[in-house]
């Protein structure tokens, strides 16, 4: 008898020790195909080919990637990496915070509006309408080779504003930089 509850004793013993020191989980994608709403996600968020993601209110500690034909509409989001779209049919980014750089490259349509961009917004080669409106950026907005037509305004751009063979040339105003307003970009 005192050969099984030790026995027992051990096996107690060693069930509470792995579950003590079982490792910590680690932050997986979230794939994005409907709506994420007011919710903290440990990781990057991806939106698959052809998808259609929401986020409303959602706190990102990882990067939100927009893959091929996709759709992104982020609304009131904090994003603790950058937003990357690449192929998009849409990215939509509107009264947010995001600490890394937006990218919308090789896509459609794109919107960055009234949002904090800690690094740089990126459009480059995009067939759709750009527009870039009412944000505040802490390094360059670089808008590059679009054929859909881009409308910048009401810009405050702490590095510099960079356009270049975008056809028609992007349009706009109130934009204040405080570097260089370069290129197509020099009268906005």
């Amino acid at each position: 008898m005192k050969r099984l509850a030790l026995t027992l004793t051990g096996i107690a013993i060693a069930v509470t020790s792995t579950l003590l020191t079982a490792s910590p989980a680690l932050a997986d994608d979230r794939v994005c195909t409907g709506t994420i709403g007011a919710v903290s996600i440990d990781g990057d968020v991806v939106v698959p080919d052809n998808a259609t993601c929401k986020l409303e209110g959602t706190k990102v500690d990882g990067n939100v990637k927009v893959n091929n034909g996709a759709t992104l509409i982020a609304s009131n989001v904090q994003v603790g990496g950058s937003v990357q779209s690449d192929g998009q049919r849409k990215t939509a980014v509107r009264g947010s915070d995001v600490i890394g750089d937006i990218q919308i490259e090789q896509g459609r349509a794109g919107q960055v509006a009234r949002t904090d961009v800690n690094g740089t917004i990126s459009i480059k080669q995009n067939s759709g309408k750009q527009a870039i409106n009412n944000n505040k950026v802490d390094s360059d907005v670089q808008v590059f080779t679009n054929t859909g037509g881009t409308a910048i305004n009401g810009n405050r751009i702490d590095g510099n504003l960079q356009c270049k063979e975008n056809n028609p040339a992007p349009t706009g105003g109130n934009n204040v930089v405080q570097g260089n307003k370069e290129d197509q970009c020099r009268s906005l």
